[in-house]
């Protein structure tokens, strides 16, 4: 379903200005399904590439109601966080009022084999992957979206109970344009 692939990349587009209106749980499904869902059941291989099949970068949701950990295999979100952190996910204004932010976390010790140069290379590259997979849906569903790097790593680290071996890597919040009915 949705747009041709050339429809939405003509309209993608990051948006800074977001409304209040929280996603619908399907919207919100179909959202991390084209993140980083799994599109080939019989392997586990996802909608996003991964440098080695790593699988290294996890997705989590901040929401107003606490933060959760997407589970590719199952489709399912697990609750990591109760209470509303999303202002830890970026130092913009709208991140804190924006109905989620994505946060991509790379677990580098999925990276066996690889040097520290590498695993920081391959994290950012996979995480581009799934950054642009969220992209092309949102300019497809009519959602607002915009990536950044800009944000405290260690405080939302800290707050979302992440290991030495896990990075934060990108934050992207989501959500209706300002105004959309």
């Amino acid at each position: 379903g949705g747009m041709p692939l050339m429809q939405a990349l003509k309209a993608r587009h990051s948006t800074r200005a977001f409304g209040s209106k929280p996603l619908p749980p399907q919207v919100l499904s179909n959202l991390l399904w084209a993140a980083s869902g799994v599109n080939r059941p019989e392997t586990g291989q996802r909608t996003a590439p991964s440098a080695h099949d790593w699988r290294e970068i996890d997705v989590y949701v901040t929401t107003a109601d606490g933060a959760y950990r997407y589970d590719p295999p199952t489709h399912t979100l697990k609750r990591v966080v109760a209470g509303d952190i999303r202002p830890l996910a970026g130092v913009q204004d709208f991140v804190a009022t924006a109905p989620l932010n994505l946060v991509y976390v790379a677990d580098l010790d999925r990276m066996s084999g690889g040097s520290a140069e590498d695993k920081a290379f391959y994290s950012a590259t996979d995480t581009g992957f799934i950054a642009q997979n969220v992209y092309l849906y949102c300019a497809s569903a009519g959602l607002a979206v915009v990536v950044r790097g800009l944000l405290d790593r260690e405080a939302l680290g800290a707050a979302l109970g992440l290991k030495k071996h896990q990075r934060i890597i990108l934050s992207q919040s989501v959500g209706y344009p300002a105004g959309a009915k």
